[in-house]
């Protein structure tokens, strides 16, 4: 038996737009894991329906291929929190996201055009 159409598409889930996001985020400020989290509502990823823990192995992962470096600052009322900051080699990265995710940008464009001129033939 198939699943029902709204099952089979993502609806937007896209684990990988993190990765700019946060290189984005990054590129404006240097930030601690929990703010950029917070942040990530602004491209309209709820940070509720966010694994916090996703938010950090990306973070680490991007530590490991040289994309952030992080650093220890001590907390005014609390533990110490990490703070991470885009290298150049990050910065690259989200340049060339930028580019992909405009490139997309065009396909999707031509796409839905196609769609709403069928559609207006058929009406």
């Amino acid at each position: 038996m198939n699943r029902p159409v709204d099952e089979r598409c993502p609806q937007g889930k896209i684990e990988r737009f993190i990765e700019p996001c946060l290189l984005l985020l990054l590129s404006e400020k240097e930030a601690h894991g929990y703010e950029l989290m917070e942040n990530l509502d602004q491209f309209s990823i709820d940070p509720r329906c966010q694994d916090p823990g996703q938010v950090y192995r990306y973070l680490r992962r991007m530590e490991k291929e040289g994309l952030v470096e992080s650093s220890w600052e001590a907390g005014e009322s609390g533990p110490a929190r990490r703070s991470y900051r885009l290298t150049p080699d990050g910065m690259a990265l989200l340049e060339a996201w930028m580019k992909t995710l405009q490139n997309r940008i065009r396909i999707i464009e031509k796409m839905l055009s196609r769609y709403h001129e069928k559609s207006v033939k058929e009406s």
